[in-house]
């Protein structure tokens, strides 16, 4: 995140933190907003989607006198959907596949869940460099109540420099090019490509 801030040359003392020190990065930045100063807490995206927005208004409760405001951002899914086309034109589900804090029981119920409902499904962290058969799983999973030609998009580093993105179907997809930074879209029994870009159609009307 210090790297995404770097070209607006704040004035401000800048603080990082490795993965999985997200708790003591809330706490740190409430002590010193408790003592008196200006803090903000960088997330990618949307701080309330998968971001520190949830942990940082759970450890507020240990400094009661500190006031949280969430600003609003763009979360991947919806950065993605928009470089793929309209693909969330209906109701949509939003999966991440890291077992880090779910267990895969739950997020495999999830998955089921949202190929029984017929949902579009956006998959967040999708695999890394030590978790590669996730995403195989999960195709495994949507297969039964999806069409192998089910479209399917992929976005990397959505709006930022090295961004790419590409289309594939369900039955086809591999985890090929795919890291932590690629956003997944997986369509529903309605999706199609329409002129090169994915669209959920929103079910109103055709015109007589």
């Amino acid at each position: 995140y210090l790297e995404l801030l770097a070209p607006l040359s704040l004035r401000a003392e800048l603080r990082g933190s490795p993965i999985g020190a997200e708790r003591e990065r809330a706490e740190q930045a409430l002590e010193a907003a408790a003592a008196g100063r200006r803090v903000v807490v960088v997330s990618s995206g949307d701080a309330g989607v998968y971001g520190m927005g949830s942990l940082l208004l759970e450890t507020a409760d240990q400094q009661p006198a500190v006031e949280v405001e969430l600003v609003p951002g763009v979360t991947a899914a919806t950065a993605a959907a928009a470089l793929l086309g309209a693909p969330l034109g209906h109701d949509f589900a939003c999966i991440s596949l890291s077992d880090l804090l779910t267990p895969w029981e739950v997020i495999e119920k999830r998955l089921e869940a949202a190929g029984q409902g017929d949902f579009v499904v956006a998959l967040y962290n999708p695999l890394s460099r030590r978790r590669t058969w996730q995403l195989p799983r999960a195709r495994e999973l949507l297969l039964p109540y999806r069409r192998p030609e089910t479209p399917v998009g992929l976005v990397q580093k959505a709006y930022r420099p090295g961004m790419r993105l590409w289309h594939t179907t369900l039955g086809q997809l591999t985890p090929d090019g795919v890291t932590m930074e690629t956003l997944l879209i997986i369509g529903s029994s309605t999706t199609r490509m329409s002129r090169g870009r994915m669209v959920t159609p929103r079910g109103y009307e055709q015109p007589p």
